[in-house]
C-alpha cells in the first residue's frame, strides 16, 4: 500500500495493518485527518458529518465486515433520529463517529433469503425484517429504540400496502411464515399475522394508526394527500377574506358566460375548437362528424355551467358531495361511455410526473378533505379547496379537470360570487401553481393564480357574443399559453377599449 497516491485512496480510510504507514505519513504531512477511530479522509474542507453521511454504507461495512443490518434500519433504510445504526454481527462493541453510532448485537447470521448490499454487508429479506421490529425494546440512556414501535410498525405496514396492494402484504406474510421458525420469532409472527390480517380486514385486531383505522373502517386514505389538504387549509384560514359578488345578467349574457366557462375548461384539457366553431356545436347543434367525442364533452361541461340551479348546488354531507360529483361528471363524460361517466376509476391514473390517489384509496381521501373542506366559510376558499380536492385525487378515468373546475365554480354561484374561468393564455400559470402545491406543498401560488383569474372574469361583458370575443382577444386571453411566453404577452386585466 506505501505505493499508492493520495489520489488513489477513497474519500474516507478505516485503518488496518495493511494501511497504517502510510495513513500515518499522510496525517502527519497534513494531506489526511482523522475522523473518529480508525476512520480517515482526505477531504480536508466538509464537514465530518457530511463526509460520513455520503459514504455510510462502505463505513459500516469496514467496521462490520459481512454484518447484516438489522431491526429499525432495516425497515427505515437509514440511520435513526439519533445516528443510530443497528446490525447484527460477532463483533459487539459501539462505534461512535460523527453524527452517527454504529450498534451491534448478536443474532443469527443472514439466511439464504437475505440479500448483499453494499461493503459486504447484507440487507435481510421483507419477512425478516418486520418479524425482527416485532421483538419489543426500549430506548436507554436518552438513545431511540433499536425495533420500531407496534404503531410505526402497522404505519410501515399501511404504506406497503398503500403502495404494493393486498398482494404485497399477503407476499410479506408468506415469507415471514417460512423463516419465523429458523429465527425462533413464532410468536413474533402470530402478533405480525394479526396486524396484516386487520389491515387486510380478514381479521379483527385493534389498530392504533389513523391510516390503519380508516382502513379498517372501509375508508382508508392517502396521507400524503391529506397533508397537502391541510396545508392548503390553514393558507386559506390565514388569507384576507376576498368577496367579488357577481354582475346580475341578462338570460343572453348567462349563456354565454357558461359559454366561455365550458370552452375553457374543455381547452386546458385538450379539447381544442375554435371559438365560433365551438359557439356552433352548443348554439346551434353543429356536431363536427370527425369529433363527436370532443363535442360531447363541451355540450356536456355546458349543460352544468349554464344550469344556474345546477351550479347553486353545494354538497352539507359526504353522501350529497359524492352525488354531485358522480351525477355532474356523469352528464360531462356523457359522450364518453367508455371512460365510466359518473364512476369513480378502477386503476391508476397520472399526468406527467404525478401519480393521483390510487383507487382503492379515493372515496377515504375524500372523505378526508370533505371534512377539512366543511370547516371553511369564505366562498372563495371553499372554491379553491374543492378544486384543488379533485383535481388531486382525481377520483376519475378522464374528465376530472372539468369536474375540479365546474365543482369550484358551484361553490362561487351559490354564494353570488363572481366564478373563475381559465383562459388558454393562462394555461401554464394555472399547471405551475398547481404542480407547486401538489409537488412541493406550496399553497401561495395555486391562490394567487385563481384569485387573478377571477378578477378577469368579473372584468368581462357577457352581455354580447362577438364584444365578448375581441375582448378576450385583445387581453390576449386564447393565445397559445407556450406562444405567448416567448413573446413576452400575458393575460391583460385592466379594461381595455374594445369598440
Amino acid at each position: 500500500m506505501p505505493k499508492i497516491s493520495l489520489e488513489n485512496l477513497p474519500e474516507v480510510i478505516v485503518s488496518s495493518s495493511s494501511s497504517t504507514k502510510i495513513i500515518s505519513r499522510y496525517l502527519k504531512e497534513g494531506k489526511l485527518r482523522k475522523l473518529a477511530s480508525r476512520l480517515y479522509t482526505r477531504n480536508l474542507k466538509d464537514a465530518p458529518e457530511l463526509i460520513i453521511k455520503r459514504n455510510l454504507w462502505p463505513i459500516v461495512g469496514s467496521y462490520f465486515p459481512g454484518a447484516l443490518i438489522t431491526d429499525r434500519t432495516a425497515i427505515e433504510n437509514k440511520p435513526a433520529s439519533d445516528g443510530s445504526v443497528f446490525l447484527i454481527s460477532s463483533k459487539k462493541r459501539d462505534i461512535l463517529l460523527p453524527g452517527i453510532v454504529l450498534r451491534p448485537r448478536k443474532g443469527i447470521s443472514p439466511l439464504p433469503s437475505d440479500r448483499p448490499f453494499i461493503g459486504g454487508l447484507f440487507l435481510p429479506s421483507q419477512g425478516r425484517a418486520f418479524l425482527e421490529n416485532m421483538k419489543l425494546s426500549r430506548a436507554h440512556k436518552g438513545s431511540i429504540s433499536r425495533t420500531l414501535s407496534r404503531l410505526e410498525i402497522e404505519e410501515q405496514l399501511e404504506v406497503l400496502l398503500r403502495r404494493g396492494g393486498p398482494e404485497a402484504l399477503n407476499k410479506l406474510r408468506d415469507e415471514a411464515f417460512k423463516i419465523a421458525p429458523l429465527l425462533e420469532l413464532e410468536k413474533e409472527y402470530k402478533y405480525l399475522d394479526k396486524l396484516i390480517g386487520s389491515l387486510l380486514r380478514t381479521k379483527n385486531h385493534p389498530l392504533q394508526s389513523p391510516t390503519g383505522m380508516a382502513r379498517q373502517f372501509g375508508f382508508p386514505y392517502d396521507p400524503n394527500r391529506l397533508a397537502l389538504f391541510l396545508k392548503l387549509h390553514e393558507t386559506l384560514m390565514n388569507s384576507a377574506p376576498v368577496s367579488r359578488l357577481a354582475p346580475l345578467l341578462t338570460s343572453e349574457a348567462l349563456a354565454n358566460l357558461a359559454f366561455f366557462e365550458a370552452y375553457f375548461s374543455n381547452f386546458i384539457e385538450g379539447t381544442e375548437f375554435e371559438i365560433n366553431e365551438a359557439f356552433d356545436i352548443i348554439f346551434k347543434g353543429k356536431i363536427p362528424p370527425q369529433r363527436p367525442e370532443d363535442a360531447h364533452d363541451i355540450l356536456g361541461t355546458f349543460k352544468i355551467t349554464s344550469d344556474t340551479q345546477e351550479m347553486g348546488k353545494t354538497p352539507t354531507t359526504f353522501e350529497e358531495f359524492l352525488t354531485l360529483l358522480k351525477t355532474r361528471h356523469a352528464m360531462i363524460m356523457e359522450g364518453r361511455p367508455d371512460k365510466g361517466p359518473g364512476q369513480f376509476k378502477t386503476a391508476s391514473n397520472m399526468a406527467g410526473s404525478t401519480v393521483f390517489v390510487s383507487p382503492d384509496l379515493v372515496v377515504g381521501t375524500l372523505k378526508k378533505g370533505f371534512e377539512i373542506y366543511q370547516s371553511l366559510e369564505v366562498p372563495f376558499h371553499k372554491a379553491a379547496f374543492m378544486m384543488f380536492l379533485v383535481a388531486e385525487i382525481h377520483p376519475f378515468t378522464d374528465g376530472n379537470g372539468r369536474i375540479s373546475r365546474v365543482m369550484m365554480n358551484a361553490e362561487l354561484v351559490s354564494s353570488l360570487e363572481e366564478r373563475i374561468i381559465i383562459p388558454t393564455v393562462y394555461r401554464n400559470n394555472y399547471l405551475s401553481a398547481l404542480r407547486a402545491l401538489s409537488h412541493r406543498g406550496i399553497p401561495e401560488p395555486f391562490i394567487r393564480t385563481l384569485d387573478f383569474a377571477q378578477k378577469y372574469t368579473l372584468s368581462l361583458n357577457f352581455s354580447d357574443y362577438q364584444k365578448t370575443c375581441l375582448y378576450l382577444q385583445k387581453t390576449n386571453a386564447s393565445l397559445d399559453p407556450n406562444e405567448a411566453d416567448s413573446a413576452g404577452l400575458r393575460l391583460i386585466l385592466p379594461p381595455v377599449d374594445i369598440e
